[in-house]
């Protein structure tokens, strides 16, 4: 299987690239750079060149739920594209509901790999802003009713469906959605935990 992992930064799977070349054997490795606009540039320009069984994205992710312990790796199986629409007063039209574009794609299903086991299923969106303010959180559970928000993931998803290729989404869960608190924040941890898991499945499929 050859299998494309993409992240948004390289520290955020640092740990791993600096593992032994044995180790990521039919890996390749895709830093896009932050955003919805740098992952599907950089991804587009990827998959012109190379040929892939599975994309995988990866990454830290803030969740809203707080029974989803920071740190958490979590498997994300569908993603939308949260802000694509446009405002009518107090009222937000998506661009399904304008008749313009499809904004929620769908991951592969689950693997039956043991590392996957275990995971918690989360549903999520994907931002230019992140969240920050209790009216629009407020806002955003009420509409999507979302687990986690990424800034990337749903443009992950939406390459591997115009380009016809599996993708999977795989978080570790860094903070909670909140005013922002960098204080609470748990980066090193969610990456460390992200990177095991990591790790772990690349072992999984070259066994």
């Amino acid at each position: 299987m050859k299998v494309l992992i993409i992240a948004a930064t390289e520290g955020e799977i640092l740990p791993f690239i600096q593992s032994p070349d044995e180790q990521r054997s039919g890996i390749d490795v895709l830093v896009t750079g932050v955003g919805m606009v740098a992952t599907a540039f950089a991804l587009g320009q990827k998959l012109v060149t190379a040929n892939y069984d599975l994309l995988l994205n990866v990454g830290i992710a803030g969740s809203f739920d707080r029974a989803i312990a920071l740190g958490e790796v979590v498997y994300v199986y569908q993603d939308t594209l949260a802000e694509l629409g446009a405002e009518d007063g107090e009222q937000f039209m998506d661009s399904v509901a304008l008749g313009l574009a499809k904004h929620t794609f769908q991951g592969a299903l689950i693997p039956s790999y043991p590392v996957f086991q275990g995971l918690r299923q989360c549903c999520g969106i994907t931002v230019n802003t992140v969240h920050g303010h209790e009216r629009t959180i407020d806002g955003i559970i009420q509409r999507l009713n979302p687990t986690v928000e990424s800034m990337e993931g749903a443009a992950v998803f939406y390459a591997a469906h115009q380009a016809g290729l599996p993708a999977m989404q795989i978080r570790a869960i860094s903070n909670y959605v909140e005013r922002r608190n960098k204080a609470s924040w748990q980066i090193p941890l969610a990456i460390e935990n992200l990177n095991r898991w990591l790790t772990a499945f690349v072992h999984s499929i070259n066994r």
